[in-house]
């Protein structure tokens, strides 16, 4: 009757037939850095990752930073940290799991903003199903549902087939959602940043994306890495 999926690895549309039902109270967004911290990374660090939006924003910041592929689960992840200086994974991995790691640090959004949807479950079912989307309601955050939304709109402006980083991190304030958002190329040395707020979370995430592509130079980062 329903799946309970992580919301960032859900594609930005949802197919015909099926619904995202309900969006439950959200985990912790950021990334974490387990094994040293950011500020003490020595020159040339080696870091663990295997995804490109964390090596962009990571390189953007730092180009001498050295990379390595990971897979696995969470716990495999952990243990490649003796092989490496650090490797990054989702905060809401280790908070699910109660996990406290020795030298962790918590990325702020400031150095590395999240993948679309992290921290956050979809529980999808069929649309026609009303008694089960009925009762997926009762579990519904609405406030975090909005700010996924905004950023789920976000990457579906930008378009599936887009191969380069994507990240945007919502919030409200004041009643509005606040949504940050990049778009940045596979090394790190161009990276696209913008921000928004609005009320309705559809139409901010298209503006944004928008803005970015149209406005900010997106569109050309896009054709120069077809």
């Amino acid at each position: 009757e329903m799946a309970v999926h992580s919301a960032k690895d859900l594609p930005a549309k949802t197919n015909p037939g099926l619904i995202l039902a309900a969006i439950p109270e959200r985990a912790d967004p950021r990334d974490a850095l387990v094994g040293c911290h950011w500020n003490e990374l020595p020159e040339g660090a080696l870091i663990a990752t295997g995804s490109i939006r964390r090596r962009s924003h990571l390189s953007h910041l730092r180009p001498d930073l050295k990379f390595q592929e990971l897979r696995g689960n969470i716990e495999t992840r952990l243990s490649h940290v003796e092989n490496v200086d650090a490797v990054v994974v989702a905060k809401a991995a280790l908070d699910r799991l109660n996990l406290v790691p020795e030298n962790l640090d918590i990325l702020e959004t400031s150095i590395l903003l999240p993948q679309v949807g992290q921290g956050a479950l979809a529980v999808e079912c069929r649309e026609e199903d009303f008694e089960t989307v009925q009762m997926l309601k009762m579990i519904e955050n609405q406030e975090v549902r909005s700010v996924v939304d905004a950023e789920r709109a976000f990457l579906a402006q930008i378009g599936s087939g887009c191969s380069l980083p994507v990240a945007a991190h919502a919030t409200l304030r004041n009643q509005e959602i606040l949504l940050k958002a990049s778009i940045s190329s596979k090394d790190g040395s161009t990276l696209l940043r913008l921000e928004g707020a609005g009320i309705d979370p559809f139409k901010l995430g298209k503006s944004i994306a928008n803005k970015l592509l149209n406005e900010e130079g997106g569109r050309l980062l896009l054709n120069e890495n077809m």
